[in-house]
């Protein structure tokens, strides 16, 4: 029972999305504009730096919430952290609330990282930056991070059950970003430094 409120609640906390509540209140539905991703990266190239910057650290912060509450409500699971972790990426990712279409699981995927250890954060964080500076895409942050962050989890905890979670989080990670794989190989992916040109 434990098991199923704790990925439960991560999910529940994973639906709530700050890109289509942001647009909600601009009186359109952000999914229908730009790439068609409830995300932070898709905020910033349709309502500017300030509005990305807000969406992408709020879905840090539910993920680290949903992350540190699990533990604090569920102390005898082991994996409740992980496992509330990765449910609210699946929340964001596949949102009852948005007939299952949301965002990407980047900033959230960030979230489950800085509360696993903040020291591992920066230096993912530190690594994903450098990846994205030298390939110019931001679509290629969230598939490496997830596999990295996988393996550096499983070398340090050894801990199965997590790292499997983790492992399929990746798969489905992965599985949602091909269309930006393919828009890269056909040179129509949106570069960094163009969402970093955009004004406010």
């Amino acid at each position: 029972m434990q098991i199923i409120l704790c990925a439960v609640m991560g999910y529940l906390i994973g639906n709530i999305n700050p890109a289509y509540i942001l647009s909600r209140l601009k009186g359109f539905d952000i999914r229908e504009r730009g790439s068609g991703n409830a995300g932070a990266s898709n905020v910033t190239l349709v309502m500017g730096k300030k509005a990305g910057i807000f969406t992408a650290l709020f879905d840090i912060s539910k993920a680290f919430v949903a992350s540190v509450i699990a533990v604090s409500l569920f102390p005898a699971l082991r994996y409740a952290k992980i496992l509330s972790g990765v449910s609210c990426i699946m929340g964001h990712i596949f949102p009852f609330l948005m007939k299952f279409h949301g965002g990407k699981g980047l900033a959230c995927l960030g979230g489950v990282v800085l509360a696993f250890n903040p020291v591992v954060f920066l230096l993912l964080l530190l690594a994903e930056v450098v990846i994205a500076l030298v390939s110019d895409y931001i679509s290629v942050v969230a598939p490496s991070g997830t596999v990295i962050f996988t393996l550096v989890y499983a070398l340090l905890t050894k801990d199965i059950t997590g790292t499997v979670m983790l492992a399929l989080t990746s798969v489905v990670i992965l599985c949602k970003h091909i269309e930006n794989f393919r828009r890269i190989r056909n040179g129509t992916e949106t570069h960094i430094s163009f969402l970093w040109k955009k004004n406010n």
